[in-house]
């Protein structure tokens, strides 16, 4: 039975190599690169496949591979083949084709991801095309949120289409993360959500022409317009020259008209880079020994909008290499990044995070990032994955890093399973930076001076408090620079939480928070709130950014 076995392998190999060669004499044939789809486990982009449906695809046996902006890699059998020739110089009136030859059963591979590929209703519908000049004569015109209320003040009569123009340029100009377009009683008003807060940046929009703007953006969102009191969802995309930006579209009924909420998800506001998130030197240490490890469960904690998927991008990045399989399942893909196969929940197909993560399993891959554990069955698989000799990357909603391991108790998780699985625990906030060009030293007396240099002696020894030593506090002011703000972008505050042999027995018995505090406190935990104080005496933020995230400092 055994040499029958051992036949039947030896065979499968040969005709697998012959395959492949045969690939690699066409790929000659044609004077183009042969690429093995099975063996070199090339990272496919989901949303290069939705460029050619399945079905089609399948006849012309073809793949697309990889979209980087307007470059697509596309895998053929043959490009000669009708169908194949069809779809290629379809594609090319939009892209820049570079095509490699494969074997069918590297198709046939590659074929399998179409299963992650979401409903082509998801897709974005709209493109705004912004012209440059206009674009960049509104960047230079509005630098603060009072010059954004006189330019849509200064139209007289404007277009509905040169409203919106002049709201997205002017958010973009702002580096806000979202638009909010609200109806009351007397007027319709404008806000925008800049570094986590919310302002008021227009109230005179009269009914009529809100409710135009209103039409606008549900037609460019592939909204239904006759639906008025059901919420929707949609999505667009801006065209810039150097870069696409997309504009996540929620409207929900409200007393005097929809309420709208645009959600700006520019490539060029995502921090990927993971030394520029705002570790210290020591926590930053322990964060690249643990992505590095081949197994174990690491998770990000905080609430919505803390910057927890900007912090799990950055430890993708930071791993990924070619020679490794990196695949996530998302709700939604915030943003597109390159070499990672990203997949997004679909309820309504069934692909949820825990069938999601399931399926990812059988595609052999090293690195898994979960978007959230929101349920026992999530917990249990990404546990079990971590187990198993993959490194998993999720995020969960407790208020601190401590709070993770009741919370997956509270979900069920069993702790024989959890104390093993779960290698480190980050929680997370985003303050506000203080404006460097308008940023004014407060001055200190001494008494606070002492306490400063009480805290600091107070803080771990892996802390390097020679760096906090010579500090100067900062408060806001506001400047043309700042839009008047007093701040000018975010950064990160963290704690870190990580699973040694003390804890991990300490979970097999049911822990406190308590308990778990005083453990962490003994493997030198330093807080969020101890970050931010640090952050304070670097002169990069205010006490009150800190006081706002993490509670009041009560000895400062």
């Amino acid at each position: 039975m055994f040499q029958t076995k051992d036949l039947d392998e030896q065979l499968a190999k040969q005709r697998k190599l012959a395959e492949e060669n045969d690939a690699k004499r066409r790929a000659n044939q044609f004077g183009l690169s042969y690429l093995d789809l099975i063996s070199v486990k090339v990272p496919m982009e989901i949303k290069a496949m939705k460029l050619v449906p399945e079905e089609e695809a399948r006849k012309a046996l073809l793949v697309p591979l990889q979209l980087l902006r307007k470059k697509l890699l596309v895998a053929a059998f043959n490009p000669e083949k009708p169908e194949a020739k069809t779809i290629i110089e379809n594609l090319k009136k939009n892209y820049e084709i570079e095509i490699v030859i494969t074997s069918r059963a590297g198709l046939q591979h590659a074929w399998n991801y179409y299963q992650y590929v979401i409903d082509d209703a998801k897709e974005i519908s709209g493109r705004v095309e912004i012209d440059e000049q206009n674009l960049q004569t509104l960047l230079n015109a509005i630098k603060s949120l009072q010059m954004l209320t006189a330019t849509i003040r200064d139209f007289k009569n404007p277009l509905v289409s040169q409203i919106l123009e002049i709201i997205l340029a002017s958010a973009l100009a702002l580096k806000a993360s979202d638009i909010h377009l609200e109806p009351s009683a007397e007027s319709c008003k404008l806000r925008l959500r800049i570094d986590g807060l919310l302002h008021t940046a227009y109230e005179e929009f009269s009914h009529p022409v809100y409710h135009s703007i209103v039409m606008r953006i549900k037609l460019l969102s592939n909204l239904k317009l006759n639906i008025v009191d059901e919420p929707q969802d949609g999505r667009f995309t801006i065209d810039l020259k150097d870069r696409d930006i997309e504009i996540r579209t929620s409207v929900i009924p409200s007393e005097y008209g929809e309420t709208i909420v645009m959600r700006l998800l520019d490539p060029l506001a995502l921090k990927v880079d993971l030394e520029a998130l705002g570790w210290r030197d020591d926590d930053l240490e322990i964060i690249k020994a643990e992505i590095k490890k081949p197994n174990g469960l690491i998770l990000n904690t905080g609430p919505t909008g803390s910057g927890k998927t900007t912090t799990l991008y950055a430890f993708l990045k930071y791993v990924f290499k070619p020679e490794i399989k990196i695949i996530t399942v998302e709700d939604p893909i915030e943003y597109h990044l390159p070499g990672i196969s990203q997949t997004q929940v679909n309820p309504g197909a069934g692909y949820t995070f825990a069938s999601g993560l399931r399926s990812i399993l059988r595609q052999d891959p090293n690195v898994i990032l979960v978007g959230e554990i929101r349920d026992k069955e999530t917990a249990e698989i990404a546990m079990n994955s971590a187990l198993t000799g993959h490194i998993v990357f999720s995020t969960l909603h407790t208020n601190d890093a401590i709070g993770a391991i009741p919370r997956l108790i509270d979900l069920g998780a069993k702790p024989q399973i959890l104390g093993p699985a779960l290698s480190l625990v980050i929680a997370q906030r985003l303050v506000r930076v203080l404006c460097p060009h308008c940023k004014t030293q407060k001055i200190l007396d001494e008494k606070i001076k002492g306490k400063l240099n009480a805290f600091l002696n107070s803080l771990p020894k892996r802390v390097k408090k020679e760096n906090y030593k010579n500090f100067t506090i900062f408060e806001s002011k506001g400047c043309d620079e700042c839009g008047n703000l007093g701040y000018r972008g975010r950064i990160s505050i963290f704690e870190l939480f990580l699973i040694d042999e003390k804890i991990e027995q300490k979970i097999y018995e049911n822990p406190t928070e308590i308990e778990l505090m005083n453990l962490a406190k003994e493997q030198s935990m330093t807080t969020m709130q101890e970050d931010g104080i640090l952050k304070i005496i670097k002169g990069v933020t205010s006490k009150e950014e800190v006081e706002r995230l993490t509670g009041p400092i009560v000895w400062f």
